[in-house]
């Protein structure tokens, strides 16, 4: 008898739009329900950001940098740090431990249509990323004084929701070269120094020389530059070249995961 392992990818099944699109729909419902309850994803990459703007924007920001106060500042750099966490947690972690309990050779085995699976992972992620911009922003109108126009505000949500994407195709990217037992400290390891190194700590400005050059090279500067443009206070750069950036990085991402899903197809089906 043959097993899911062993199984051959599931051939294209013949089905209504319809039903189709209520396959992506239960999937991405479903994938979202899981990891709001696993606390170690739902809370840590809610919780961490809130705590790092609540410690630097409310409590220690009394001060303006780039003609904006501290606490307006924080919301777009530690926005960018938050949808970076639920974009690389959500997809990196999660696919590193599916492929090690072998669920995605059930899924394979299954008629689901392929790109559910990976449909659902960044509508997850950009969910969660979008939960941790508006905790964000309310606590920042409610207790740090922040004040934006709701166009800018609906602009900085959706820009950094947008922003998400790419860090959701590196996470594909990483969760198909690495294991579930080392994925968390795999993950924290890419994430933290990206982090510091792009200026969503320490504003830009205040970073070495060195790093402030290095900073230009890295994915997450380009969506903090985006963001702070948006609240008034970014490095006046071309807001197209950030996204060209961004965008060539995704492919790029999506173009490694690709190389990742042929070898475990390989693997599996020789």
């Amino acid at each position: 008898m043959s097993t899911a392992s062993n199984a051959l990818p599931n051939p294209a099944v013949a089905r209504p739009l319809a039903s189709t699109l209520r396959i992506y729909r239960k999937e991405a419902k479903y994938e979202f329900l899981k990891n709001l309850r696993i606390p170690r994803y739902s809370l840590t990459v809610i919780l961490l950001p809130l705590m790092f703007y609540i410690l630097f924007g409310l409590v220690m920001g009394r001060q303006s940098i780039g003609g904006v106060s501290i606490a307006t500042y924080l919301v777009a750099t530690y926005g960018t740090f938050g949808v970076m966490g639920a974009a690389l947690s959500g997809t990196a972690a999660g696919l590193a431990a599916e492929r090690g309990l072998g669920w995605l050779q059930v899924k394979r085995a299954s008629p689901m249509p392929p790109f559910a699976y990976f449909v659902a992972k960044f509508f997850m992620s950009t969910v969660f990323s979008a939960m941790v911009v508006l905790l964000l922003m309310m606590l920042g109108f409610v207790f740090g004084g922040v004040r934006l126009p709701l166009l800018e505000t609906a602009k900085l949500l959706g820009t950094l929701v947008a922003g998400s994407i790419p860090f959701c195709a590196m996470g594909l990217a990483i969760g198909y070269f690495i294991g579930p037992n080392s994925a968390p400290a795999i993950i924290n390891m890419i994430y933290l120094p990206l982090s510091f190194a792009s200026g969503l700590w320490i504003p830009f400005i205040f970073l070495p020389k060195v790093v402030q050059q290095v900073a230009k090279f890295l994915p997450p500067y380009h969506l903090a530059q985006l963001a702070l443009d948006v609240v008034g206070s970014g490095q006046h750069e071309s807001n197209w070249t950030h996204w060209k950036v961004l965008i060539g990085f995704a492919l790029i991402c999506l173009g490694v995961a690709r190389l990742g899903f042929q070898r475990d197809e390989s693997k599996m089906y020789g």
